[in-house]
């Protein structure tokens, strides 16, 4: 598809323009990602309630995904503003992680964080089903430790907001597994994406998630 419309949003991999007031095309950088097999995901999970965006292939390209227009901030852009507080939002997450493991098919997201999930008035959608696969709901639990415990542990302005959403995501009680958080760790360690300082974080991040699990 002939992009037209101007760039709103831009993620590690891929960049999301404006077609019109409904829909919005996601394209890959690379022109790696599986649009076709996105698709299904997002499809078979919006058909069992799960709240993710509606999708249309187009059919020159393989990359390129064309959703339905969310209207509303991410949760991450939402905390910024003060529009949520950090234990809301790990507490959403939670919530979103097991409405999702409960879907039949045992679909996992594998990049469930603040990022990726906007906030609309219908309330929080989940976006960026690329690395989602068939898999243990455990592993989604450590992916998503791991990422917020990465933030916690680092320097950035957001590291103790991050603590606080960690510690709300694995409260009540949390599904997280030791075989989980292990897969999570070495996943996050040959992530392609991630710089060396992140993978150094990677030690430290375990240190503090195994502080909410004892």
């Amino acid at each position: 598809m002939e992009i037209t419309g101007r760039l709103i949003g831009s993620g590690r991999a891929s960049d999301v323009y404006e077609i019109d007031e409904e829909w919005v095309l996601r394209r890959d950088r690379e022109g790696y990602a599986d649009a076709l097999a996105e698709a299904a995901v997002m499809e078979h999970l919006r058909g069992h309630g799960y709240p993710v965006p509606q999708v249309r292939l187009d059919a020159s390209s393989r990359s390129d995904l064309v959703m339905t227009r969310l209207h509303g901030p991410t949760m991450l852009a939402a905390f910024a503003a003060g529009r949520i507080d950090a234990r809301e939002a790990g507490t959403v997450l939670a919530q979103l992680l097991r409405r999702l493991h409960a879907v039949p098919g045992r679909i996992v997201h594998l990049d469930l964080h603040p990022d990726n999930v906007m906030l609309t008035d219908d309330g929080p959608y989940v976006i960026d089903w690329a690395n989602a696969e068939e898999g243990d709901p455990g592993l989604d639990w450590g992916m998503s430790a791991v990422i917020l415990a990465q933030v916690a542990v680092g320097e950035e302005a957001i590291a103790e907001p991050a603590r606080a959403m960690l510690a709300a995501l694995l409260a009540d009680p949390s599904d997280l597994t030791e075989e989980g958080l292990a897969e999570a760790l070495g996943r996050r360690a040959v992530n392609p994406t991630m710089s060396r300082a992140e993978t150094e974080l990677l030690g430290p991040a375990e240190q503090l998630i195994r502080t909410y699990l004892s």
